[in-house]
């Protein structure tokens, strides 16, 4: 079914923009066509530089320069900047927009919704996502948040659009920084306590390639048993520690060298640095 304007007309779902080709712009435009329901052709990506698009274009998706062309004719429109960049984009496509056809997705980092409308105006549908680079082997943790009186159609369509891409789950604005640091950055996290696992496996005795192979099996292992089962983590632990055996004398090491408290800490630094990234062009400027 297609999700629908607010006066019931169809909106077309056969384009689709993304503002910024970055890491995260590509990953999610690769995720869609690997595990979605899209085409690279239908997939418009925007740079500034002809020459970062190049791969892009060798790998049939559609490419240019001109936000404004992008979005002509796209019913979602996914804005991945930095948060220094979203006004100048903002300003840029804000003529362009059709709030009766179009839908606002915005990746940026501590970019409010109420920031947004200062610039495109309070009609145009907007949903903010905090995906992370999983959207590419179709296993991202994204958060989304919009206001209440967001049409149900547009929540669908971008909810549809990232559980192609892994999990889904709406949250209130307020926790955005926070998931940010948590499952954007956390990714870096994991695959930083991955590398440091591959460490060890190299020092007991493995070789380097398969320390990480093994490392990274274990680790996408312990989480398929949290996601599938629904136990805390520290039940399933129970369940391979034995009295005076080899994992709680290992456990216990690591926490003795501050393991536990250096993954809190790190994420709590990195949702206070996560808050304070965007800084308005103008806050007095408004578009009715």
């Amino acid at each position: 079914m297609l999700p629908v304007t607010r006066d019931g007309r169809n909106m077309t779902v056969h384009k689709m923009a993304i503002i910024g080709g970055g890491n995260l712009g590509k990953a999610i435009a690769r995720g869609l066509v690997a595990y979605g329901d899209m085409t690279a052709e239908t997939i418009w990506i925007t740079r500034r530089s002809e020459k970062a698009l190049e791969q892009l274009q060798a790998e049939g998706f559609a490419t240019t320069t001109d936000n404004a062309e992008a979005i002509e004719g796209s019913s979602l429109i996914v804005i991945a900047v930095r948060p220094k960049q979203m006004d100048a984009v903002l300003d840029e496509i804000a003529p362009h927009l059709d709030p009766n056809s179009q839908i606002l997705v915005s990746t940026a980092s501590d970019v409010r919704i109420e920031n947004i409308q200062r610039h495109v105006g309070p009609l145009i549908p907007i949903i903010r996502a905090m995906p992370n680079i999983g959207v590419a082997v179709g296993e991202s943790m994204t958060c989304l948040s919009c206001h209440h009186a967001i049409p149900a159609a547009a929540k669908k369509r971008v909810s549809e659009v990232f559980e192609h891409l892994g999990i889904v789950a709406f949250i209130e604005e307020e926790q955005m920084s926070p998931a940010t640091a948590l499952c954007a950055c956390g990714v870096a996290f994991f695959l930083r306590a991955i590398r440091a696992a591959s460490q060890g496996g190299v020092q007991v005795g493995f070789h380097a390639d398969e320390a990480i192979r093994l490392a990274a099996q274990t680790a996408k292992g312990a989480a398929e048993l949290v996601l599938a089962s629904g136990q805390h983590p520290e039940s399933l632990i129970d369940t391979v520690t034995t009295p005076l055996g080899i994992t709680i004398a290992g456990l216990n090491e690591m926490e003795h060298y501050g393991f536990a408290s250096a993954m809190i800490r790190g994420i709590v630094v990195s949702a206070e640095r996560a808050g304070g990234l965007y800084q308005p062009e103008n806050s007095s400027k408004r578009l009715d």
